[in-house]
């Protein structure tokens, strides 16, 4: 089980009802729904791992959170995540909103292009670094919108999207961030996690 999926499960209470968009093979799913009895439901592109997912007996439809989304009404979750996706979609604030409608709460997680490994790859090689986060060579990745965490603070704060807890992830070591400290954070963290609310 990846760190990332045991910070996000911590940010969730029990029994509540939440939606996985982009849930891939369903491992957060099948976590949350044994260690934490969520009532959980699953969104995802592709057809393989929705197979996958029922195969494991979770509730998940195909579809593009894009687009699909809004067959959910209004706040009919407590919460919905959406990990590591954001800089995959044409129009990442469609979604933001499309989150934040359908969820009470949402929590983001993005791979941080401002991480010094990054930079310093960038630097001294010249070339799109390949790392755990951002795996993929230029040509063949998803990625359309790569961001720091310092460029996703000041966009939400800039909708007027309110953050509960915004989380620092550099391997197995997990720390907050504020103002204070965002500048070292987006230098030292390879992932950022939020929890916002519209």
């Amino acid at each position: 089980m990846k760190k990332e999926f045991k910070v996000i499960a911590d940010l969730i209470e029990k029994d509540k009802k939440v939606l996985d968009v982009g849930c891939a093979d369903g491992t957060l799913m099948k976590f949350l729904e044994d260690d934490k009895n969520i009532n959980i439901r699953g969104l995802e592109i592709s057809k393989e791992k929705v197979q996958e997912c029922i195969a494991k007996g979770l509730t998940v439809i195909e579809g593009n959170a894009e687009t699909d989304l809004k067959q959910f009404p209004d706040k009919s979750f407590d919460y919905v995540i959406l990990s590591q996706t954001l800089q995959a979609f044409l129009n990442p604030e469609l979604v933001l909103n499309e989150l934040l409608r359908v969820g009470k709460k949402a929590i983001v997680t993005i791979p941080n292009f401002g991480y010094w490994r990054i930079r310093v790859h960038l630097l001294f090689k010249g070339t799109m670094p390949i790392t755990k986060t951002l795996p993929d060579e230029w040509y063949n990745t998803a990625n359309l919108h790569m961001c720091t965490i310092k460029d996703f603070v000041h966009f939400i704060k800039s909708k007027d999207i309110k953050i509960f807890k915004s989380l620092a992830l550099n391997n197995f070591n997990t720390s907050l961030i504020n103002d204070n400290n965002l500048g070292f954070k987006n230098l030292s963290a390879d992932l950022g996690i939020f929890l916002i609310e519209k």
